[in-house]
């Protein structure tokens, strides 16, 4: 039968251990992705599986808050705040800090890292309806990329984090084994069993604990039993009890030494979780402009649609004297005919007018809500915007290069770069460290013991007398546990190993590889900066252009008005034709449509501004750490008594246009 108590007692004696072997235990609170379960006392907590909480896809109640009467009462910052609480892409981007805390705790166990996503959405918030004139740009290209462990991102990877000395297992193992087995092997000769057919049974138990360091050693603790039952009869005991517990400790001196080595994953890791916080204000920050951008073309489209109104007014009303002059006789039928003509253009001016403020609320709905148009109550909603566009009187604008510093200083994208940089860096030094020798000190020490029956069938040589009975021996596992703590039978081994490469051009290659794609992280970093001080510099000739667009379409749109005044007077009193009339409408129609334009031109070219220069959450002043969490303090704003838009005289609203 086989004996189980040598292995049963290693269990039990396992509860021994030190609690710095085994991982620690967490205090209560939010989960921390970067500090795992608790393993002890309970080993068994190290298999549950991490607390990840269902995604949240209801809205957030400023939405409903916000609706009246089946329409939507929207400021620009009520639009920012319902971005943050519901845009997808910021939901998205919220889970990138988490799985950066779940890279560091992997670092911590010696394991390669798996990269932390730097991706930029823009699926909510990048396109607008199509603008009449154009201005401000609603589109705004993504940018993809993983940094930090090597990962899959073409523009942000980092191949040496791969390559180098390899860091050893820092989590501890526990190992258990136990075996039975039956064994027969004929002899040749009976002269040193006894017999012919030697046949024993043999049981096996071992328990030990193994565990890298952050030096570059690796150590680990056994214990071991064998037991041993046989028909040997030259024994002089059956069955018998074999115990040694040993230790063995290897430490690198070259390759592979030192902390600063082995721990650069986790030093790397902690670097990648700032760049995945610098990532999530960049999701921010784009969304955020995107729903600026979004919000200024609807107020542009809604003013847009007044002015056709206008335009539609007025052509109905030359409709109206022209036929009326063509009753009494003094102007000609085909007059009527052109001026039901220009009506309809203006009719058809007018829809498409409307039609582009749906899509634009489309669009908008679907950018400040999780679940887009799936509320009927949000799908019917006319969104009423209570901003519209002031241009100041002066443009205070400050010095470029003071703009290109505050732009160098805090665009996150530089910031990421440069952390990257140093990852580079620290990965290059496990690069480095592979190609020196590698010379290795070991050191084991084990205390053995043995135990058993005596053997009832023991048969001596023959022509020798039987040797005394060796007492100290007889016993069970209790004496043979007694034999190794007073180390009655002890082994020491220390040594050295050595190797050491005679070519090394692998690690002369990776070496190579390593410092040309620093030299090319280095270029493409001052590519970014470039490329951002030119961005701001247009920024500033956009905005410049906007200002003088607007104040020439200004002028324009009041030259034009006196033009068509005088028209008018003119043909009311018979100095002009109606086709003139017809002209001076069209003119003013373009003026009114370029003022609009230029005026969505100059905000747009604000928000590029701002965003160029990292300004644009200290501009609205939003928190990164309302965006993490999801929940904006600022109470909506107050319900205005009357949209603030101008209606058209007598004028139906928006919605009721086409019906």
């Amino acid at each position: 039968m086989i004996s189980k108590r040598p292995f049963l007692f290693l269990l039990a004696a396992c509860a021994l251990l030190p609690a710095q072997l085994l991982p620690q235990s967490t205090s209560s609170g939010p989960y921390d992705y970067s500090q795992g379960t608790s393993g002890w006392p309970n080993l068994t907590r190290v298999y549950d599986m991490p607390e990840v909480p269902d995604v949240e896809l209801g809205n957030s109640p400023r939405l409903d808050q916000l609706v009246r009467e089946g329409k939507l009462y929207l400021s620009l910052s009520d639009a920012v705040a319902l971005a943050i609480e519901n845009n997808l892409d910021i939901a998205y981007a919220r889970y990138g800090p988490k799985l950066a805390d779940a890279d560091i705790l992997r670092a911590k166990s010696g394991g390669q890292l798996r990269g932390v996503q730097t991706q930029i959405s823009t699926l909510s918030t990048g396109q607008s309806a199509q603008r009449g004139g154009g201005g401000g740009g609603g589109d705004f290209s993504g940018i993809e990329g993983r940094a930090g462990g090597g990962g899959g991102g073409v523009a942000t990877g980092d191949a040496s984090s791969f390559f180098g000395t390899a860091v050893p297992n820092l989590d501890p193992a526990l190992t258990g084994s136990i075996d039975w087995g039956h064994f027969s092997n004929p002899q040749t000769s009976n002269f040193t069993t006894g017999t012919n057919t030697f046949v024993r049974e043999s049981s096996n138990s071992g328990l030990g604990i193994s565990q890298g360091f952050l030096s570059g050693g690796r150590g680990s603790i056994s214990w071991n039993n064998t037991r041993t039952l046989s028909n040997n009869v030259r024994t002089n005991f059956n069955p018998s009890l074999l115990s040694n517990i040993g230790i063995t400790f290897r430490q690198p001196l070259w390759q592979g030494f030192g902390r600063s080595l082995n721990s650069r994953n986790i030093t790397v890791a902690k670097n990648n979780r700032e760049v995945s916080d610098l990532a999530f204000k960049q999701q921010v920050i784009q969304t955020v402009a995107g729903i600026q951008s979004l919000y200024w073309d609807l107020v542009t489209f809604i003013a847009d649609v007044r002015a056709r109104e206008e335009d539609l007014r007025l052509s109905q009303k030359l409709y109206d004297d022209n036929r009326r002059r063509v009753e009494i006789g003094t102007l000609a039928p085909i007059e009527i005919v052109r001026a039901e003509a220009e009506v309809a253009a203006r009719e058809q001016d007018l829809t498409l007018a409307v039609t582009r403020v749906q899509q634009q609320e489309t669009v908008i709905k679907n950018a400040i809500s999780k679940n887009g148009l799936m509320s009927p109550s949000l799908l019917d909603a006319e969104i009423v915007p209570t901003n519209h566009i002031e241009i100041p009187e002066f443009e205070q604008i400050q010095p470029i290069q003071d703009l290109m510093a505050m732009a160098l200083q805090s665009r996150p994208e530089l910031a990421q770069s440069r952390i990257r940089l140093q990852n580079t860096d620290i990965n290059l030094k496990g690069v480095r460290n592979a190609m020196m020798p590698q010379i290795d000190v070991f050191a084991d020490v084990a205390n053995n013991g043995l135990s058993g029956q005596v053997n009832q069938n023991f048969l001596p040589i023959p022509g020798q007398e039987p040797p005394p009975t060796p007492e100290f021996f007889l016993g069970g596992l209790g004496n043979t546990l007694g034999q190794v703590f007073r180390r009655n039978f002890p082994d020491y081994q220390v040594g050295v190993q050595v190797s050491i490469p005679l070519k090394n051009r692998r690690a002369q290659a990776d070496m190579a590889a390593g410092l040309l794609e620093k030299r090319q992280a280095e270029i493409r970093l001052r590519q970014s900066e470039n490329g951002i001080r030119q961005e701001v510099k247009n920024a500033t000739i956009r905005l410049q252009q906007a200002r003088a667009q607007f104040e020439a379409a200004e002028k324009s749109r009041i030259l034009q008005e006196r033009t068509l005044d005088a028209e008018q007077k003119k043909f009311n009193l018979g100095a002009s034709a109606p086709y003139d009339v017809v002209l001076a409408q069209r003119d003013l129609a373009l003026a009114r449509t370029q003022e609009i334009t230029a005026q969505n031109s100059y905000v747009q070219a604000k928000i590029e501004l701002y965003r160029s220069t990292g300004q644009t959450l200290q501009i609205n002043n939003i928190s990164i750490d309302e965006a993490a969490s999801g929940n904006v303090s600022k109470p909506p704003d107050p319900i205005p008594p009357t949209p603030p838009v101008p209606q058209a005289s007598n004028g139906p609203g928006i919605q009721s246009l086409l019906r």
